[in-house]
């Protein structure tokens, strides 16, 4: 069939991906050039140029001569013209669903798949861990390969892990949810939920709470964050919650170095070296694993081989007698999760860019960290990497919400510069923290700037 898949954006290229990699004739088109494109989706619309779609780049007039079939984004405005055309055309429109049956056929085995509002990639890292560990070769796709999940998971079917893998493990964010509204889900869990993306939701938080729980609606079984009953009162009759230190179906207990999980008429104490917000999400992973069928000594290997994640709550050492953690913690109970961690710390923290894609409150991050009176000073960037410019204001709104006169409160112009900076306002034995958004969309390339930024302060204040 001859489709037309109208932009090249995160809708548009898995989508333009899997019909090539069916055997249809597919050409993507788009406003804009190759070059207009982050470099890390160049590499993805490259790449699928040189396995046979058709990219019709900067056309602002594409035609359905020769189309059988057009997949259209959501973010489509009905006043473009392809879509005027579109709309007075006879031509087959593919829909989502449509879609995630596709995907559905191309995948043979069980699917667990994890949404939420925070704590997606570290319950599916761990689930990976569990299952790792009780002999299951696992294909697990997450923000840690491409913030994009639904592209990672098109790649591992042309390359060959769907039919390589005994189990699949997804991370759903709401867009790769949307896309895939109707993916067979053996068990689904929902991690967390709190007002986030609320712009790409019309300012709704009902609608942004409705995508989410697309997961009940696809999985078999359903777990949730006993916290998500406090947000919506949608939840499935038979949900499955989990927590710590709460009498629910799976209830963990933190002491050093283990964890203690109970449910129904069993318990059992795992091993695990992590710390703050890894716990909760532990107990999780361990009523996935324990619905799935597996035993509690699979469990127990999975947590305490469990290394972590990349900058969430990973400690990158002593630099200068100063004990450094970056975190990518960016919504309010993430911030404050984390800073409750280090409860009669002396810290000094450094900030990234909390405007990513999206709007977010910069004012209320500053409100929650002048709750803090362990908090020495605050580094704030202002460099926008979206576009690549410096957005002082950002940075300053946070500040300006800090009324405690004995923090020190600096907006810089880069990540380097406020990581540098937090050895100038800090001494030996204090902690020097990072928190912001940008880990999440764009990991390599920030803790680069990071590590950049800690040795260069490491030379300069010594």
């Amino acid at each position: 069939m001859n489709y037309l898949v109208v932009g090249a954006g995160n809708a548009s290229r898995p989508v333009a991906r899997l019909l090539n990699y069916l055997g249809h004739n597919v050409v993507m088109t788009d406003l804009k050039e190759l070059y207009e494109f982050k470099p890390i989706y160049q590499n993805w619309i490259q790449k699928m140029g040189e396995e046979g779609v058709i990219l019709d780049l900067k056309n602002p007039n594409p035609t359905l001569d020769g189309i059988e079939a057009v997949y259209v984004p959501p973010t489509l405005p009905k006043t473009a013209p392809i879509a005027k055309l579109i709309d007075e055309s006879d031509v087959k429109i593919l829909t989502n669903e449509e879609f995630s049956q596709m995907i559905n056929d191309l995948i043979s085995v069980d699917i667990i798949g994890i949404t939420g509002s925070m704590g997606k990639t570290t319950i599916t890292t761990l689930i990976t861990s569990v299952f790792n560990e009780a002999g299951y070769d696992v294909w697990s796709c997450s923000s840690l390969a491409n913030n994009l999940v639904s592209e990672t998971i098109i790649d591992g079917i042309v390359t060959g892990k769907a039919d390589e893998c005994d189990i699949a493990v997804f991370e759903l964010p709401h867009g790769s949810l949307g896309l895939l509204e109707k993916l067979n889900i053996k068990i689904g869990v929902l991690s967390y939920l709190t007002p986030e993306h609320l712009n790409e939701f019309e300012g709704s938080y009902d609608k942004y709470q409705m995508r989410k729980l697309i997961m009940q609606d696809i999985s078999q079984t359903f777990i949730a964050n006993a916290e998500c009953a406090n947000e919506t009162d949608l939840l499935r009759d038979d949900t499955i919650f989990y927590a710590l230190d709460k009498d629910v179906d799976f209830s963990g207990t933190m002491q050093d170095n283990q964890i203690t999980i109970t449910y129904a008429d069993s318990q059992f104490t795992s091993p695990f070296y992590m710390m703050s917000y890894f716990f909760e999400n532990a107990v999780g992973a361990a009523a996935v694993g324990i619905n799935y069928g597996l035993t509690e000594e699979d469990i127990i290997k999975g947590l305490t081989e469990f290394k972590g994640i990349s900058a969430h709550m990973e400690d990158f050492g002593d630099y200068n007698g100063r004990q450094v953690i970056v975190d990518a913690a960016f919504l309010p109970d993430g911030i404050r999760t984390t800073l409750d961690y280090f409860e009669g710390e002396n810290l000094v923290v450094f900030l990234d860019h909390f405007d990513t894609s999206w709007v977010r409150d910069k004012h209320e991050v500053g409100l929650i960290l002048d709750e803090y009176d362990n908090i020495k000073a605050v580094l704030a960037s202002g460099f926008d990497e979206s576009i690549q410019e410096v957005d002082l204001p950002i940075a300053e709104e946070i500040l300006n919400a800090i009324t405690k006169h004995d923090i020190v409160k600096v907006a810089t112009e880069s990540l380097e510069e406020a990581a540098a900076l937090s050895f100038k306002y800090s001494e030996p034995g204090d902690i020097i923290l990072h928190m912001g958004p940008l880990i999440s969309f764009d990991r390599e390339n920030i803790v680069n700037k990071i590590r950049i930024g800690l040795e260069d302060g490491k030379r300069r204040y010594k």
